[in-house]
């Protein structure tokens, strides 16, 4: 029997997930002199953010600017909002000089910061740190700065459950203690999700395993509003070896100078886009997988021979060691590689405040949709996007007088758990069903096929128990519904999502949000007006 407790816990910011945007609003709730607590599923430093190997994206330099902007907004391919665009290339700039102040280690040539390029940029912006280990520079940072801070308690293996309602909106969240399978009611001013993003629904994926869902799965629960979700982007390399992790290959080895080949020792972007090997990631995923399909299955490669064997090294210290570890020297093989499921354009609906259809909570980070990403994101904003808009979100916060609940609370609807055995069976089959028929190219007859099979699973996970894998395997189906159902609905390709049966861009129809709330038997789409 397991046994809730009566008393919650109380704090002014209650934030779920301990990534770049989770730890940054913490930090900046902090320093008002708020009481926080961050609940995060595992360890403090598991996150999409440890893993991002290319960079930050910024320009620092004043004539940047209106190119970043453009870049950013050519990249979304029409669904960008200019304002919020606006504000991540104008205040990333503070958000980022913060890092360096706080100890942030960039990489520098002759003591001045050393900028590398990735697809789709015009110019040379992205800051990288001890070649390509930014994200995990970052995490450490920020880390280090929340720890110092007497008024941030930081609550690893806690899992967030749902979110708890009261009359006037969001008043604090269920957390589950994953030691002690014990739910946790805490109530707060405001609660910020920044639980990161979706990958692990896909069975190919760059993404580390927490990356569930988890705050877009509690948000539709709690009827708020999601958008974009049928935008995912595929990461078009990929270590691809039998046995092998997929871990990221990142971008910047194109940038650098890297290329692909097909098993005919050629050079083949060019016949899929003008923009060739720096082409945006949509085109290259489904540029590889195409060829790989055209030559029998036989692996795409990599090819990093042309440059400097101690520079590749150098660059890429934590890539040429993974690499090592299965036989493969980075400088001198061809890399075998293969797209995987890498980032989420869409998430809950942010205002650039970072305010949710629910009042008293937040979102920031690749758990929300702030209008920056459109449907296709820029190489490297996703790091600035989680500075910018959780400082933002809190400010706002800390600006608005709301008081700590103290209405009643009723326990989460879910039950003790029995025998798990049959939670690993489901997120197998999940993971199966949305890379088969929600991957990279997609088609009616797929996604109707792949909603019947999520729908089956989201009957037998529908009671849920007090556990965490079984928690993140029925947000892995819901959310993995509303991802296959947001791309079912949107009859056309654009940006992430890519219909065989709509190839074209429909600007007519279609150059507006996929808007979606849950309801008791289905989803409902909200209609936006186009321009």
């Amino acid at each position: 029997m397991t046994v809730i407790p009566k008393d919650p816990l109380t704090c002014d910011l209650l934030v779920l997930g301990s990534g770049i945007a989770g730890l940054r609003g913490g930090i900046e709730a902090s320093r008002a002199g708020w009481k926080v607590f961050v609940a995060t599923k595992d360890q403090s430093t598991e996150s999409n953010t440890e893993y991002a190997q290319g960079g930050i994206a910024v320009p620092l330099a004043d004539d940047d600017i209106e190119r970043h902007y453009q870049d950013t907004i050519k990249a979304g391919d029409g669904l960008c909002d200019p304002a919020s665009v606006r504000l991540l290339v104008n205040d990333g700039r503070e958000r980022v000089r913060e890092l360096i102040e706080w100890g942030a280690e960039f990489d520098r040539v002759g003591g001045l910061l050393s900028y590398t390029r990735e697809a789709a940029h015009s110019r040379n912006r992205i800051l990288h740190s001890h070649g390509d280990a930014t994200g995990r520079e970052l995490e450490r940072v920020l880390t280090l700065k929340a720890k110092t801070m007497d008024n941030i308690t930081l609550f690893p293996f806690h899992t967030g459950m749902s979110l708890i309602e009261g009359d006037n909106g969001c008043r604090g969240a269920w957390i589950l203690d994953e030691r002690k399978n014990v739910p946790l009611p805490v109530l707060a001013r405001a609660v910020l999700i920044s639980t990161g993003g979706v990958g692990r629904i896909f069975q190919e994926s760059t993404n580390p395993a927490v990356t569930t869902g988890d705050g877009i799965a509690m948000a539709l629960n709690a009827g708020m509003m999601v958008e974009d979700l049928e935008f995912v982007q595929f990461h078009p390399t990929v270590l691809f070896l039998k046995g092998a992790p997929r871990f990221l290959l990142s971008e910047s080895m194109r940038g650098e100078g890297g290329v692909l080949r097909n098993a005919a020792g050629e050079r083949f972007m060019k016949r899929y886009h003008p923009g060739g090997d720096l082409a945006p990631r949509d085109a290259v995923a489904r540029a590889v997988v195409s060829e790989i399909k055209a030559q029998g299955g036989k692996p795409v490669t990599l090819d990093m021979r042309s440059l400097d064997a101690s520079f590749v090294e150098e660059r890429f210290p934590t890539i040429s060691a993974k690499c090592a570890e299965y036989g493969l020297n980075l400088a001198t093989d061809l890399i075998p590689v293969h797209p995987a499921a890498h980032y989420i354009m869409g998430g809950i609906k942010t205002d650039e405040d970072g305010r949710t259809s629910m009042e008293g909570a937040y979102a920031a980070g690749e758990v929300a949709s702030a209008g920056v990403h459109g449907a296709n994101r820029l190489a490297s904003n996703s790091l600035l996007e989680g500075l910018v808009f959780s400082y933002r979100a809190m400010r706002h916060a800390l600006d608005t007088e709301r008081k700590i609940s103290t209405v009643p609370i009723e326990p989460p609807p879910i039950a003790a758990c029995g025998d798990l055995g049959w939670v690993n069976d489901a997120r197998r089959r999940i993971a199966s069903f949305m890379w088969e028929d929600v991957g990279i190219i997609r088609n009616e007859k797929g996604l109707l096929s792949a909603r019947a099979k999520l729908a089956e699973e989201r009957r037998r996970l529908e009671t849920g128990c007090f556990n965490r894998r079984a928690l993140e395997t029925a947000n892995m189906a819901l959310v993995g519904d509303a991802v296959a159902a947001s791309a079912l609905y949107r009859t056309e390709s654009r940006g992430g999502h890519y219909r065989e049966d709509f190839p074209e861009r429909d600007d007519v129809n279609w150059k507006r949000h996929t808007r979606l709330v849950r309801e008791v038997e289905d989803f409902r789409f909200v209609e936006e007006t186009v321009d």
